[in-house]
C-alpha cells in the first residue's frame, strides 16, 4: 500500500516543478529575449530499507536545468538603444549581485551613470568585460560589430567617436544552462571567449521564444494529472481503510 502513496506523491512533486516551470514561462512571454524554461533531464532511484532495495522507485529530475536555444520573432522598435542579437550568440552581462552571464535582452538603456543597462538592470559589458559608459548624445549608432558610436554633446555636432564593442560570445549550445538565479551560464563556471562574428542589428528586438497558447495547454494538462494524482492517495487510503477492516478479529 505505501507503494502507491509513495507514487502519488512523487508524482505530485514532479508535477509541481513541471507546472513551476510552466508558470515562469508564462510570466515571461512579454520579457525581451527570454528563453523557455524545458523539462530538466529525468532519473530514477530506489528506496532502500537496512541496505536492502526495494520496488519503491521514484522519479527524479537530475543535471542542468535546460532551455530552449530557438529564436524569438524579432520586431522592429525604431529605439536606438534597442539591440538584437540575429542568429546564434549572446551579450556579455553582469547582473546585479551576480557572476557574469549571457543574455539575449535587448531593451537597452542608460542609467543615472551613463551605464549601459537591459531592461533587468543589468551592465551590459565590453569584449574585455567591464562595463560601457556612455555621455550624453544627440545620436547613438550601434554596428553589427557590436561598436557603439555617440554623437556626445561635448563634442562638435555630427562627430562620431567610438565607445568600444559590445561584448558578444557564441559558445556550444550543449554546455549552457540556466543558473539558480534565472541567468545563462557555460557549465563549471568559465566565462567564454568573445566572438566578434555575432551580428548585432540597432532599433530591434527579440522578443521571448514562448508559445503562451501552448504554455496554457500544458499548465490545464499539469492540473489534470495533478487531480488524477490525489484520487489516487483517496484511493490508496480507501484500500488500507479496508484492509485493515478485513484484518480486524471479530468480536464475540
Amino acid at each position: 500500500m505505501d507503494r502507491m502513496i509513495h507514487t502519488a506523491f512523487n508524482s505530485l512533486k514532479n508535477i509541481y516543478d513541471q507546472r513551476f516551470r510552466t508558470s515562469n514561462n508564462l510570466a515571461n512571454v512579454n520579457v525581451p529575449g527570454f528563453r523557455r524554461d524545458l523539462a530538466d533531464e529525468s532519473g530514477s532511484m530506489n528506496l532502500s530499507f537496512d541496505g536492502q532495495l526495494s520496488a519503491r522507485s521514484l522519479g527524479l529530475e537530475t543535471g542542468k536545468s535546460a532551455f530552449s536555444k530557438a529564436q524569438g520573432t524579432i520586431s522592429e522598435t525604431g529605439v536606438d538603444t534597442d539591440v538584437s542579437v540575429v542568429g546564434d550568440g549572446y551579450m556579455f552581462t553582469q547582473p546585479r549581485n551576480g557572476l557574469v552571464a549571457l543574455s539575449r535582452r535587448g531593451d537597452l538603456t542608460l542609467d543615472a551613470e551613463g551605464t549601459l543597462i537591459d531592461g533587468s538592470g543589468s551592465q551590459i559589458l565590453d569584449r574585455g568585460l567591464q562595463p560601457i559608459v556612455i555621455p550624453s548624445y544627440r545620436e547613438i549608432q550601434i554596428q553589427e560589430t557590436g561598436e557603439i558610436l555617440v554623437d556626445a554633446l561635448s563634442t562638435p555636432s555630427g562627430e562620431f567617436t567610438s565607445y568600444g564593442f559590445i561584448g558578444t560570445t557564441n559558445p556550444d549550445p550543449a554546455t549552457l544552462f540556466k543558473d539558480i538565479d534565472g541567468q545563462i551560464r557555460v557549465e563549471g563556471g568559465a566565462v567564454p571567449a568573445a566572438d566578434p562574428q555575432v551580428k548585432i542589428v540597432q532599433g530591434m528586438l527579440e522578443a521571448a521564444n514562448v508559445n503562451s497558447v501552448e504554455e496554457l495547454v500544458s499548465s490545464m494538462e499539469l492540473q489534470r494529472q495533478f487531480e488524477i494524482s490525489i484520487k489516487f492517495i483517496s484511493l490508496a487510503k480507501e484500500i488500507d481503510e479496508g484492509g485493515s477492516q478485513l484484518m480486524r478479529m471479530p468480536e464475540g
